[in-house]
């Protein structure tokens, strides 16, 4: 296979932001078909990409001349779409949260072993340079034991840049299921996993609706996170940040702190125990008004798993175990007590 024949179910902002333009610019693929329940909106896409417009996701899915499929639903769509893709043979890129809860996500990875397609979780925060590199530093020890970290993603809130404004489905529980924490707190809890090198153990939470009148999902959340070493941090998620994003992470160790996104120049910036400062300057994070201008490399490196036959960048189980971390979060929340994260693993 040298040309890789996609579909897109769901034409709403991540897909006209991230997937549609950068499909488009990858010269190893070639765009079949779109789909969205809003007839107009599939139609506007299909004429820009010179695809067909689907309105049932499940029309797309028995042509055959697509091989894989982009996931860009709401939340609680996002298992059931896949695991239909996948039984039909097509590969699969699924946004994030992989899915609602963890049977849902557990489902999604049986799906894909028994149909042998790919499954990757769009997960763009582990492609940051700035987080690349910060995990070359920790692996090769430059900072030491790892004593705690903390870090946030917040923003204004979603109905800046969704396709449906103040009436997004990202405020519907029955749609989103869980608020900030699944839109940007997932985002945190990988990339910590990620540059970490380790899973978490333990996690306390307060996860409020303060912020937003029209949702009835969680808009602000503070966590408070346990690795399996016992490094410990906070990380908070919040759609209340109202005069800008931040986006950063502070990791700290006994030989120096690690700054990350955390400088509008030097996006990570080393301070050693030495007195010694190094700063790296590897741009920014990409964000979703860039209109695909830059790459999150999420489809690339879709693509090019599928291509070569790799393993999937970033797997059914990697996106299950970032999942669980909120999930935990919303437990704790509704318990209030700590919530031990659960280390069985059902499927292989």
């Amino acid at each position: 296979m040298s040309t890789l024949r996609v579909g897109i179910v769901g034409c709403g902002s991540i897909a006209q932001h991230r997937h549609l333009p950068e499909y488009a610019a990858n010269s190893n693929v070639e765009i079949i078909g779109v789909c969205d329940v809003v007839a107009d909106r599939a139609k506007e896409m299909a004429i820009k990409y010179d695809a067909k417009a689907f309105t049932e996701y499940e029309e797309m899915l028995k042509d055959e001349k697509i091989d894989a499929i982009s996931v860009c639903l709401p939340n609680y769509l996002h298992a059931p779409v896949s695991i239909a893709a996948l039984n039909a043979g097509k590969h699969v890129l699924c946004e994030k949260p992989m899915a609602t809860s963890r049977d849902e996500a557990e489902n999604m990875i049986s799906a894909a072993n028994s149909s042998g397609k790919k499954l990757m979780i769009a997960h763009n925060q582990r492609f940051v340079p700035a987080h690349q590199k910060a995990k070359q530093l920790l692996a090769d020890g430059a900072l030491g034991k790892i004593y705690s970290f903390r870090t946030a993603f917040g923003h204004g809130g979603p109905e800046g840049w969704s396709i449906d404004g103040a009436k997004s489905w990202f405020f519907k529980k029955e749609e989103a299921f869980i608020g900030a924490m699944g839109d940007l707190g997932v985002h945190k809890t990988d990339m910590l996993r990620y540059i970490l090198g380790e899973e978490f153990a333990e996690v306390g939470a307060f996860v409020e609706t303060s912020a937003k009148q029209n949702a009835d999902v969680d808009d602000t959340a503070v966590c408070v996170l346990k690795t399996e070493s016992g490094i410990v941090g906070t990380l908070a998620a919040s759609w209340s940040y109202v005069a800008g994003e931040d986006n950063s992470t502070i990791i700290y160790g006994e030989k120096g702190i690690a700054r990350l996104l955390d400088d509008p120049v030097d996006s990570l910036i080393v301070q050693y125990q030495t007195g010694e400062t190094v700063k790296y300057e590897l741009g920014g994070i990409q964000s979703n008004d860039e209109g695909g201008q830059t790459t999150t490399e999420v489809i690339d490196r879709f693509v090019k798993a599928i291509l070569n036959d790799e393993e999937s960048p970033v797997s059914g189980k990697e996106g299950m175990n970032s999942l669980q971390v909120i999930l935990a979060a919303l437990e704790s929340q509704e318990t209030k007590q700590i919530i031990s994260i659960n280390k069985e693993v059902s499927v292989k």
